[in-house]
């Protein structure tokens, strides 16, 4: 016991432990999982307060409508339904360019302007979706600050989701949620990776460029594929040092622009120069979007072609259905596993394969 003197001051002593079969804590019988009853969606109180601007709710509405799940399709089908005769009242523009041209900065800038300018500027922005984990970063809400404390703006990024044409596939049923919230005008930021851009051109009524200065080999990669699509070609970045190349390079789209043939009957494609960080040449732009809205609702062509689109993307929802069927139906599954197996091992040619599968016979 001398031994032990004193260190019961230092904390030396380790006690003994407790005898016993628990922890001294009292436990109840384990409870059985229950999984939680889900919440019963009321559609047109939904749909009335999306019709009210009311943002959490749009947000929503939005989410329902992108669900891959087999009720929440039903269901956002049926929320479309009653917004569409509330939907049309805007103008569509989509913007594309190279990545690292200056797509969020511009929609920043522009967007906060039309904002203080009275407008509600809905911008729907397109990630590119990594090809492991299907997942994306969705990094525009973060970097349109600005943007996005403007009481009349709404900001929803998406991920592309292998969707290729640089939009998300559900972007039309998104874009006629925020026209049915009022929206005077819609975004579509693509994913931006060049000549694929072409999809959103089905979808909006003013396809945007832009592009950076040093046209030279640029314009020469780019060809003319998306550039015959533009309704205006914008040359970014043309602050400091940059005007007078920018003013250039414009001058030198607008040569091009002059030999090809005009995306919009009745509209000539023009281009402009702009700076989203000194806030220059903004208001052209808008300009320029107001005079091709009147000169094409002039031609009725607004109304055509919005008529062209709403038939295209029903024989594009066709061609969707009737893949998903196809892979969807069990037969088919062990039919087509076992083609890919004689396909590998040479005891058919892939056209065999693929005629075999649709053998009526």
């Amino acid at each position: 016991m001398e031994y032990f003197k004193g260190m019961e001051e230092k904390g030396l002593i380790v006690m003994e432990g407790v005898k016993g079969g628990h922890d001294g804590m009292s436990h109840s019988a384990p409870k059985r999982f229950r999984k939680k009853k889900q919440e019963q969606l009321d559609i047109p109180a939904l749909a009335s307060e999306v019709r009210a601007g009311v943002r959490t709710s749009l947000s929503k509405a939005i989410t329902l409508v992108e669900s891959s799940n087999a009720e929440h399709k039903e269901q956002g089908q049926t929320l479309l339904q009653e917004l569409l005769p509330f939907t049309g009242n805007s103008i569509r523009i989509g913007i594309t360019g190279v990545p690292g041209a200056g797509k969020s900065s511009f929609i920043e800038a522009f967007g906060t302007m039309l904002c203080k300018m009275g407008k509600k500027v809905a911008v729907l922005a397109i990630d590119p979706s990594s090809s492991l984990s299907g997942g994306s970063i969705l990094g525009d809400k973060t970097r349109m600050e600005e943007l996005v404390r403007q009481e009349n703006a709404f900001v929803r990024p998406s991920p592309s989701a292998g969707t290729l044409g640089g939009v998300h596939k559900k972007t039309r049923e998104t874009m006629l949620i925020c026209e049915a919230a009022g929206y005077d005008v819609i975004l579509i930021e693509t994913v931006g990776v060049g000549q694929s851009e072409t999809y959103v051109r089905g979808m909006v009524d003013f396809f945007l460029l832009l592009v950076l200065t040093g046209a030279g080999d640029e314009l020469q990669g780019m060809k003319k594929g998306i550039m015959e699509l533009a309704d205006g070609i914008l040359v970014h970045k043309a602050d400091g040092d940059n005007v007078r190349p920018a003013r250039r390079t414009m001058q030198e789209y607008k040569q091009i622009l002059h030999f090809l043939q005009p995306s919009t009957p009745g509209w000539v494609s023009t281009a402009l120069a702009a700076s989203s960080m000194e806030k220059t040449g903004l208001e052209d732009v808008w300009n320029m979007l107001l005079t091709f809205e009147e000169t094409v609702k002039k031609s009725n062509y607004w109304t055509v072609r919005r008529h062209e689109q709403t038939r295209d993307w029903f024989h594009t929802m066709i061609t969707d259905h009737l893949i998903d069927s196809f892979y969807q139906n069990p037969s088919r599954k062990v039919q087509v596993r076992e083609l890919e197996d004689a396909i590998l091992n040479g005891r058919l040619t892939v056209t065999q394969g693929v005629n075999q599968l649709f053998d009526e016979k």
